[in-house]
């Protein structure tokens, strides 16, 4: 059920509202509706006055403190900082805030807290609020339920809780200084462009489908570099935030793992981070954004050796895809903004290393390794919230649509997600509520390899599509929403 907000009542169905030049085309599913159109869309969106805020915040760890989780060398120095970035969207309703995170992964409570923090800040509700990692590796990954479960048991450290808490009040403290520096949006632009040899599927199957191979980020075996590129999306999207010809905002979104090599102790936003400075640098009043998207089996392991000097490589290739996407940008007036929430429930594994009593001895088994008592944390952690659904969110702007995803989903979710809605520029992030882990495709579960065998949640396949399906609405036709119509190239 898609849940909305009008004043102080709350409809549920699925609603979409789509303005054209000369008409207004309306498709709702569902109950609570009262009829009021016009007074619906205008409060919504129509007459909105629309203001953007930016903030930034340093969340690099200190010295010594996990990283990934605790699965690889600590702290030991800083190559570069890791921060978070983010927006704040009003003039919609209840504001919106968009913030990704330099770090590997946030799950589960630790999530929840992030999103209560910036929802108190920007005073909105938290289902408004979306925080994404990047998912670079030489960075904290954080579940604070699960850090308690060890400390409980004098297991090894996952997270410094005290640091936890100073990285979301910096970014909380950063949001609301944002606020008194808002500038008018009126138009929003999008453009994509082709990536080339960064990207490629880490899972190698065999023709009679069984996983043979696992190519990692940092691949040193050429036979294995050598397999086909597999099934990627190749474009980086770029979907901008203008006041009039001025651009404002650049949110930019690609899907890969993003790193060049890790598990040295050097903490480093690595080359997805890094060629989002480097952008940065090219146009310093447009705020740069980056997010991963669906790449929980992509990597840049068909292309990296783990060589040092490929980081810097794999930087450029980013960085030039968001400059020829960002050649190929067209703006539209921003006249109209639409929220879809959703919460989807994805389960706990049914198998004997993913229950709770199995993973309770193990955590506490002091003989145990440090990644394999930490990772039992983690399946703990993720058995406890389960009265906790997911949220997964779409935000529409008429001609452009973001969809918000938990987890690293595989990038057939967001091929499908394109696919859904040919008629619209999509882009999509992954790596939100990181608590199931990885999210495979079915099929994947019956060819094995590491990413189904660690997903902490059962297939999801049909429930997840399902999902994203409602949100982003039905496919109109070309006649009534001409998409290429809609677009104008920016000079």
């Amino acid at each position: 059920m898609v849940n909305y907000r009008k004043g102080g009542s709350e409809l549920k169905g699925a609603l979409w509202i789509f303005p054209t030049r000369n008409f207004l085309f309306v498709f709702y599913l569902g109950s609570g509706f009262d009829g009021d159109l016009e007074s619906f869309y205008r409060k919504d969106s129509a007459m909105a006055n629309f203001h953007a805020a930016v903030f930034t915040a340093d969340i690099s760890p200190p010295l010594g403190h996990p990283l990934c989780g605790g699965w690889i060398e600590p702290v030991r120095g800083q190559d570069d900082p890791l921060e978070a970035n983010g927006m704040v969207l009003l003039g919609c309703g209840a504001p919106i805030v968009l913030c990704a995170l330099d770090w590997c992964g946030v799950r589960n409570d630790a999530h929840l807290a992030w999103r209560k923090a910036l929802a108190e800040t920007a005073h909105t509700t938290i289902e408004r609020v979306h925080v994404h990692t990047v998912h670079q590796h030489n960075a904290p990954f954080a579940d604070t339920g699960a850090e308690k479960i060890l400390q409980s048991v004098q297991g090894p450290p996952s997270l410094d809780l005290k640091y936890f808490d100073q990285a979301v009040s910096r970014t909380a403290v950063s949001l609301k200084a944002s606020l008194s520096k808002t500038k008018k949006i009126d138009r929003y632009g999008f453009g994509m462009a082709r990536v080339t040899q960064v990207a490629s599927n880490r899972r190698i199957v065999s023709p009679d489908g069984k996983a043979l191979h696992s190519r990692t980020s940092a691949t040193k075996n050429k036979t294995i570099r050598d397999f086909p590129e597999g099934v990627i999306d190749p474009y980086l999207r770029t979907l901008s935030f203008w006041q009039g010809e001025k651009a404002v905002i650049a949110l930019h979104y690609y899907a890969t793992h993003p790193m060049s090599y890790y598990g040295d102790g050097m903490v480093s936003a690595d080359f997805c981070g890094l060629a989002r400075r480097k952008r940065q640098e090219d146009a310093p009043s447009i705020f740069q954004i980056y997010f991963t998207g669906c790449s929980g089996n992509v990597t840049a392991g068909k292309y990296n050796d783990g060589a040092k000097e490929n980081r810097a490589i794999l930087r450029d290739r980013i960085y030039q895809g968001m400059a020829d996407a960002w050649k190929e940008t067209n703006t539209r007036p921003l006249d109209y903004l639409g929220f879809r929430s959703e919460q989807l429930r994805m389960g706990i594994r049914r198998e004997k290393e993913f229950t709770r009593e199995e993973n309770e001895k193990l955590v506490a088994d002091p003989s145990q390794t440090k990644a394999k008592r930490n990772n039992a944390a983690f399946k703990l952690a993720w058995i406890n919230r389960q009265q906790r659904p997911i949220d997964i969110t779409c935000l529409d702007f008429g001609a452009a649509s973001i969809l918000h995803l938990p987890g690293e989903a595989f990038v057939e979710y967001q091929l499908a997600a394109q696919q859904m809605r040919p008629d619209l520029f999509v882009c999509v992030a992954a790596y939100g509520d990181d608590g199931p882990g990885y999210i495979p495709v079915e099929k994947a579960f019956f060819e094995g390899g590491y990413e189904p065998t660690v997903s902490l949640a059962p297939p999801n396949e049909k429930n997840l599509k399902d999902t994203m399906a409602r949100l982003l609405g039905p496919k109109l036709p070309e006649k009534v929403f001409p998409f290429k119509r809609l677009r104008k190239k920016i000079k």
